[in-house]
């Protein structure tokens, strides 16, 4: 159950704030439980780590900005909605990595469209991922973002979306790292079922176009794999 956090001192916008997310929530078809804190420390005391936050800035006791970064301390990935009556908190809200800045009163589209970006930004921080080395820097990597990995002149490439990773291992300990959406298909191809469009005499179709390999041994359990990434997606 998705669970959302709104810390504002004015009883009336409180039950509006809470009403429009009644609406949304009904409307997205979404189990949610809503919590209301008239200041931040009483957020901060009560223990809770919401899904998503709704934060007042002008508040009895600390500003929802010391609140926020306090917050943050603990829950760094947590969407945070600012809605104020204050223009000039824009700038420090977005260092505290806020996904909107709303200024009161809030319209019903405006609440709507901010939590579309704070769902969108919740469900890639739930997402699985891995680490991989490029060059100097180390890349986080989600799986959803993962085409298919090869062994291709000695080496573990790692195929994605926007690029391709060459990195030192085996496709075995690769695969005890990804989820049950990667179906080894071949001795040198790991594949994201996701991603696959088609099938054809041993060889599988990649999104974009790219093609593996499917083993003798194989073919049945990949066809089957395949009927069921089909119905999830009906």
């Amino acid at each position: 159950m998705l669970t959302i956090a709104i810390c504002e001192d004015e009883p009336y916008f409180s039950a509006k704030l809470q009403e429009l997310l009644r609406q949304y929530l009904d409307g997205k078809k979404l189990p949610a439980s809503v919590s209301v804190f008239e200041n931040g420390e009483r957020l901060l005391h009560s223990g809770q780590k919401p899904d998503i936050l709704l934060m007042d800035i002008r508040l009895p006791g600390k500003n929802g900005m010391d609140i926020t970064a306090q917050f943050r301390k603990k829950d760094p990935s947590c969407p945070v909605i600012f809605i104020t009556s204050y223009k000039e908190y824009v700038f420090r809200a977005f260092d505290l990595d806020a996904v909107h800045y709303l200024l009161k009163p809030v319209s019903r589209v405006k609440l709507f469209a901010a939590m579309d970006k704070a769902m969108k930004r919740l469900s890639r921080s739930q997402e699985k991922f891995i680490l991989l080395p490029k060059g100097d820097v180390t890349a986080k990597i989600y799986f959803q973002d993962i085409l298919f990995c090869e062994i291709f002149d000695h080496q573990l490439v790692v195929h994605t979306l926007t690029e391709d990773f060459r990195i030192s291992g085996t496709l075995d300990a690769l695969h005890e790292k990804l989820d049950d959406r990667f179906f080894r298909c071949h001795r040198s191809y790991l594949v994201n079922m996701d991603f696959v469009t088609g099938k054809k005499e041993g060889a599988a179709f990649i999104t974009g176009g790219c093609r593996v390999l499917i083993s003798r041994r194989k073919q049945r359990e990949f066809t089957h794999r395949l009927l069921q990434s089909c119905q999830r997606e009906e």
